[in-house]
């Protein structure tokens, strides 16, 4: 857009940049074509727009980005000025201007108030003290997690408030290695969202999580103690704590409209009409801080509704706020939890159908019209697979008896049976009319329904509907692994297993066609790996590989390959050292010491690699597979051995892990982490299996993982001796290696598999599949047939004439491989190509 083009524009103040003043910036430039608007954010944290709703997934990875929002800085566009650590301090109607708090004037045309809520710290006599924080911010998240380090481990932390974010922040201190205790004024947790039955249930999981719960009393004072606090309650006991967290509700962040003389609701909340309007007329309000004909919504779903409809006026459209689903599903410290509709049956002749079964730990009611024909609301703890289907049917005639629908034997409701106008994703209002219209139109898998209708991109659970659409609209979405293999990688894996297939050729001829591809030829190169212990380079399967795998070594940008030797859990000897220092030195390699605690040696042409692996081979060394869809490295903190902090040997069981592990080829690559204590400095919760000590032994995470889509890996079993927890991690790495698609990694996995963790926990762990013996079995196969690979190109002359830069000439090197190193560190130099800055 020319400048001129900008200048010309009217212009739009938007207050606060969290999630929902994010999602106006968005909608007003989709629907902008014409460029009318020039849009000005004033974000009062250091950090543009984050998922504040997932805001407990920052404890472990403490990493911001992963939070992020996408698009949340709006690069590229000439109509959005972002301004971080900058907040409004004052509202000029008359002049229609905005001050900064850098003390900039915003002239605007119209001003968009997303200044959200703030958190509600009782009066309590000690609740300055510099030992009490509130859960909101990530900068509150650092700060306690700060005073829990300084604190130590066990040390006693006390959540006051009982409800979705003080659960969430209970959990929070007890990964952080703290012993939580919480308290709620009501006489149960989550007052709002479930009723007494549901509350007990909730409880009773809770505490079998560790977390002690007081319910029925209230915080009277905060005194100073030895241990840092002591939290003396309504009833006359005290809790000496290290730290408290205030998490007793929310209140509108409604001081500057109130300062600027702007009408609020009687409860707080800046006051709006259907239209998000506010009593001036340039001035409009969305999200928490609205309150909306004078009601105010907590949830991000009516926040997202209105900045819809704000964007849809100032655009000349009469868009109104439709109302608000305030049904919540959610997964508190691993326990299931949902509500939806009336809820707490207050209704006119409303009945309750109640299914509770303490032996299994699940909690069921459905809430129906007194003639149980209509579902008007429903509460699940425990179990909440059924919300999916169930909460559309809100208001509607239920497809059969109300006590079958929760039983567990029960006929659920499919999505095929929900009217159009049902709303299957209520984060983004999106109908199932909508996502069939999509399909019919071509959309022919989830990641397509969701572009065409940003349904799933938010909390995730209406996915199972989609899917369940998707089926029901007659799409058949083809497992086939490429135009030779009708059947999957799963299937293949199968086959291979089951006839003692051997070869590619035999395999594509009995059940393939055609002379393969780049697609499928890696993959059966993956299964007779993972099958057998015969070298990846062994006759006929050196020409299966992909370019790594073809030279066991990482390529570079400049057709140079990258020397990863094994270091399990990090440990290398200093003699080990010593051969890694000669042999970059002899052949000039680039050092780096990687993230996964081991050292990536850059630069070797690719007939360097025999010589420079015979040295690291006769110095104790082998690879490090970092070229392989397999197991890469088990990172580890120092543990028990050397940390004040460790309950357990990490480095001990990561250096066992790697041992047993290595060489194990997969569908894609596999990392893993070993942390001594729940402080996780080995980051394990990022990886694809990851192990917590604990003080009665290991917790087991699996499926998660960095990178582009970052997944917090899922708590698989707890409590495990060492036996038990290899066990476990055996046939969960052979399940997946058996069933994942190709190229899939553990987290994609787990999402795509039905049933989910459940049913991975059943397999693994319970055995439902009766395989286990069987996938034990193909791991010791695998451990007792490991052999190093390098070593075996250095025992075979026929592996190492493929080392070679030209076939017809391999004492050549190849000319075009050229460095720079002028600067403080060697670069590779693309031949015509200036040198990369360093």
């Amino acid at each position: 857009m020319s400048p001129q083009s900008v200048a010309s524009a009217k212009s739009v103040v938007v207050i606060g940049h969290g999630m929902v003043g994010h999602r106006f910036v968005e909608a007003l430039r989709a629907r902008d074509e014409a460029g009318q608007w020039r849009i000005t954010v004033l974000c009062e944290e250091d950090l543009p727009a984050y998922d504040r709703v997932g805001l407990s997934s920052y404890v472990g990875s403490w990493d911001a980005k992963e939070l992020a929002l996408a698009g949340n800085e709006y690069e590229g566009d000439d109509l959005v000025d972002l301004r971080l650590g900058v907040r409004a301090a004052d509202i000029d109607r008359a002049a229609r201007t905005v001050t900064t708090s850098a003390g900039d004037v915003v002239s605007y045309d119209a001003v968009v108030m997303a200044t959200g809520s703030y958190a509600f710290v009782p009066p309590v006599p000690g609740h300055d003290r510099d030992e009490c924080y509130v859960y909101r911010t990530l900068d509150d998240l650092d700060g306690i997690r700060a005073r829990a380090e300084a604190a130590g481990p066990g040390a006693v932390g006390v959540v006051v408030g009982g409800g979705l974010l003080g659960l969430e922040a209970a959990n929070a201190l007890r990964l952080l290695g703290m012993t939580p205790h919480v308290v709620e004024f009501a006489p149960r947790l989550m007052p709002l969202q479930v009723d007494e039955g549901g509350g007990a249930l909730l409880a009773r999981l809770v505490e079998s999580l560790g977390v002690t719960v007081h319910t029925g009393v209230g915080t009277a004072a905060i005194t100073e103690a030895p241990s840092g606090i002591a939290v003396e309650l309504s009833d006359g006991s005290v809790i000496d704590a290290s730290l408290l967290v205030f998490s007793a509700g929310v209140r509108p962040q409604d001081q500057l409209a109130r300062d600027a003389g702007l009408d609020v609701g009687q409860r707080g909340g800046i006051l709006t009409d259907i239209g998000c309007r506010t009593s001036d007329d340039a001035i409009y309000a969305v999200g928490e801080c609205a309150a909306v004909e004078g009601t105010c919504y907590g949830l991000v779903a009516p926040g997202y509704s209105t900045a819809e409809v704000v964007a849809d006026r100032l655009l000349g459209g009469a868009a109104e706020f439709p109302g608000a689903d305030l049904s919540t599903k959610l997964k508190l410290m691993g326990v299931d939890v949902a509500s939806f509709g009336d809820a707490h049956a207050q209704s006119e002749g409303a009945l309750e159908v109640v299914l509770n079964d303490a032996a299994k730990g699940t909690y069921a009611k459905l809430v129906v019209s007194d003639d149980a024909k209509t579902l008007l609301g429903g509460i699940l703890v425990g179990d909440a697979t059924a919300y999916a289907s169930l909460r559309p049917l809100v208001g509607r005639e239920l497809p059969g008896d109300p006590a079958a629908l929760i039983a567990p034997a029960g006929e659920k409701p499919g999505a095929g049976s929900l009217p159009d106008d049902a709303e299957v994703c209520s984060c983004n209002a999106v109908t199932k009319g909508a996502i069939c219209g999509a399909i019919a139109e071509g959309a022919c898998d989830i990641a397509q329904v969701k572009a065409c209708t940003n349904a799933g991109t938010t909390c995730g659970g209406c996915l199972p509907t989609i899917k369940q659409l998707l089926a029901s609209s007659g799409v058949v979405l083809s497992k086939a692994l490429c135009e030779h293999f009708e059947q999957s990688r799963a299937e293949l894996f199968q086959i291979v297993q089951a006839t003692g297939t051997r070869t590619f050729s035999s395999l594509i001829s009995k059940y393939g066609k055609g002379s393969g591809c780049d697609i499928c030829k890696p993959v059966v190169a993956s299964i007779l790996a993972s099958t057998d212990s015969d070298h990846i380079l062994h006759r006929q399967q050196a020409g299966l590989q992909d370019t790594n795998d073809h030279f066991l070594a990482n390529i570079q940008k400049n057709g140079t390959y990258s020397v990863v030797p094994r270091m399990p859990g990090g440990e290398c000897t200093p003699e080990q050292l010593i051969v890694i220092g000669e042999v970059a030195r002899d052949f000039g390699l680039y050092v780096k010491m990687t993230g996964g605690q081991r050292i990536d040696m850059f630069g070797a042409r690719v007939e360097q690699l025999p010589q420079i692996w015979k040295r690291l081979v006769d110095a104790g060394m082998e690879s490090g597979q970092a070229y392989g869809k397999s197991l890469r490295t088990v990172k580890s903190c120092v543990g028990s051995t050397w940390c004040r902090y460790g309950v357990q040997d990490s480095v001990g069981m990561a250096v066992d892990l790697e041992m047993r592990y290595r060489g194990l080829r997969s569908p894609h690559k596999i990392k893993f982490g070993v942390s001594g204590c729940a402080r996780e400095c080995a980051e394990a919760r990022g990886k694809d299996v990851g192990v917590i000590a604990t003080e009665s032994g290991w917790n087991l995470y699996v499926c998660g993982n960095g990178g582009q889509s970052p997944k917090h890996a899922v708590l698989l079993a707890g409590g495990l001796d060492d036996r038990t927890l290899v066990k476990y991690i055996d046939r969960f790495l052979m399940f997946y290696i058996r069933t994942a698609d190709r190229l899939q990694r553990t987290a994609p996995w787990l999402e795509a598999m039905d049933g989910g963790l459940d049913h991975l926990k059943d397999v693994v762990c319970n055995d439902s599949l009766g395989i286990a013996d069987e996938l034990e079995a193909a791991m010791a196969k695998h451990v007792d047939g490991y052999h190093d690979e390098w070593a075996g190109v250095l025992e075979d002359p026929e592996k190492l004439a493929r080392f070679v830069s030209f076939v017809n000439a391999p004492d050549e090197a190849d000319p075009t491989v050229a460095f720079d190193d002028s600067g403080v560190r060697k670069v590779p130099v693309l031949m015509g190509m200036p040198p990369m800055p360093t």
